[in-house]
């Protein structure tokens, strides 16, 4: 019996775990605590689109709907970085910072020049666009003829609140464009920018070259009869915070002679030919509209004249269709060089395979020959020797 008792008090002991190592609880507890912080994390991700709006709508109470160039583009890196946080992927906020931040710089730096490029040796010009409206109004010019028709001043019109809205989408809409493409076809996004880019700083070296007033300012000056700036005035109506301020002089971004060309005009215009060869017949409308509303805007609301908006589409055409040959011509060299080097590639594989095979087979064939004249190499194998496959063929070349 005592034996009997024994026995079983060693068998309990032989499967009794062993106890765990010092280093073991630390590793669990840190793997644990890791695990919880994940956890967490992935709650806290949630707020990010809720912390966002929040201090969007802070910013507009307190200063008003954003306009600048910079100031949209900050509110819009800080829109992709919410929607990287929210999705949860590790890092997404730093591409985000990485595709985004040289844009914004370039577009800060065009932001900060245009301010200084008011402030030219020469003289501003309004009689030239002055002549073409006249010539093309017959006698008249257009943003005198469509206020006299269609403008109440200090009541705004239900249109006039349309044409409010379409001018102002010009300080976002092609950033938002932009974005979209950044998600989905990045590419795109890419080529999108250079056109952007390229049509901003022309038409910022025109307007240090050749400085011109827009209408109400010609206006003011007396040259035409009084305009109004329809904009202006429906924002000051509206009553929204600070909005009227958009249009206060004395900024450092500010230029009132930077009229020619219309980058308001170009801007829609660029859309529409860069999306043009891949719309479906819905979306060309759209893109055959926004353009016209835009121009219509721009001379009922005494912006521009009507030359100005010709000479912004003829740039947006230009660039695009002339930087889109250049980038394409550009994509095609590198795609046929591709082409080659690959080419090159296979058959330099295929040459290496056949020497390969015709390598094995004078190997194979030299083994039975050697076998059958009895002059094999005693603890040799049935098999060749030297068989060299393609992969060794490669390493020796």
């Amino acid at each position: 019996m005592t034996s009997l008792f024994r026995s079983a008090r060693q068998s309990a002991a032989s499967i009794r775990p062993e106890p765990l190592r010092a280093t073991e609880p630390a590793a669990a507890g840190w793997r644990a605590r890791l695990a919880y912080a994940r956890q967490k994390a992935q709650y806290l991700r949630m707020l990010a689109w809720p912390v966002y709006f929040y201090s969007l709508w802070r910013y507009i109470a307190d200063n008003g709907l954003p306009y600048q160039n910079d100031v949209v583009f900050l509110w819009l890196i800080g829109a992709l970085s919410a929607a990287a946080v929210h999705s949860g992927r590790r890092f997404g906020w730093l591409r985000v910072l990485r595709d985004w931040i040289p844009v914004m710089a370039a577009v800060w730096a065009y932001s900060l020049l245009r301010g200084y490029g008011a402030h030219t040796p020469w003289a501003v010009h309004w009689a030239p666009q002055l002549a073409f409206d006249r010539a093309v109004g017959f006698g008249q010019v257009w943003t005198v003829r469509l206020q006299h028709w269609l403008y109440t001043p200090g009541h705004p019109h239900w249109y006039d609140y349309v044409v409010t809205t379409v001018y102002m989408s010009h300080f976002f809409t092609v950033f938002v464009v932009m974005a979209v493409l950044w998600r989905r076809r990045h590419d795109r996004f890419t080529r999108l920018v250079a056109l952007y880019l390229a049509l901003t700083f022309a038409g910022f070296a025109t307007y240090i070259l050749y400085p011109a007033d827009p209408p109400w300012l010609t206006s003011q000056a007396g040259h035409i009869p009084a305009v109004t700036r329809v904009v202006s005035d429906v924002l000051t109506q509206s009553g929204l915070p600070r909005a009227g301020s958009i249009f206060e002089n004395g900024s450092q971004f500010d230029n009132d002679v930077a009229a020619m060309p219309s980058l308001h005009a170009a801007y829609p215009m660029m859309l529409a030919l860069f999306f043009w060869p891949t719309a479906g017949r819905k979306l060309r409308v759209l893109l055959v509209a926004y353009p016209l509303a835009m121009a219509f805007s721009l001379v009922y609301g005494a912006e521009h004249f009507v030359i100005d908006i010709l000479m912004g589409w003829l740039y947006a055409t230009v660039i695009v269709l002339g930087l889109n040959r250049l980038l394409d011509r550009r994509a095609a060299r590198k795609a046929a060089k591709a082409a080659v080097d690959g080419g090159e590639g296979d058959g330099r594989r295929e040459e290496l395979r056949q020497l390969a095979h015709g390598t094995a087979a004078r190997t194979a064939t030299d083994h039975e020959a050697a076998h059958e004249a009895g002059h094999e190499d005693e603890g040799g194998d049935d098999e060749p020797a030297v068989l060299l496959n393609e992969r060794e063929l490669l390493k020796r070349r």
